[in-house]
């Protein structure tokens, strides 16, 4: 079982920066692809983000512009890094990697956006 731990998620005011991490247990340059989501209060989880094996990116509409998501195989992290945050980009953020054994999640990290 693959297990992801994230972090750098906090309180920023409009227009500000952040940058998320995920810390995976095991060698990521296997994964199949890793991501964002996020879950805002009484809202359904959305895509955020996504970087394959081979480094592909892809970007929901909401982000794309403002976000770069990234990775250091050496370190075995992912990274989102979000800037010009808007108020709804407010929610519970969670990373996920997919392997060949199906899909792992994060605990989640609160990103919250608010002067």
């Amino acid at each position: 079982q693959v297990q992801l731990v994230e972090s750098g998620g906090g309180l920023v005011q409009p227009g500000g920066s952040l940058r998320l991490s995920c810390a995976a247990s095991e060698r990521i340059f296997s994964f199949i692809a890793m991501g964002w989501y996020r879950q805002a209060p009484g809202k359904q989880r959305e895509w955020v983000a996504q970087i394959t094996s081979g480094g592909s990116t892809n970007y929901a509409d909401s982000v794309k512009g403002r976000s770069t998501i990234s990775r250091d195989d050496a370190k075995n992290t992912m990274y989102l890094q979000m800037n010009s945050l808007k108020p709804e980009d407010t929610a519970v953020y969670y990373c996920y990697v997919a392997n060949g054994l199906g899909t792992h999640w994060g605990q989640g990290t609160q990103v919250t956006v608010s002067s």
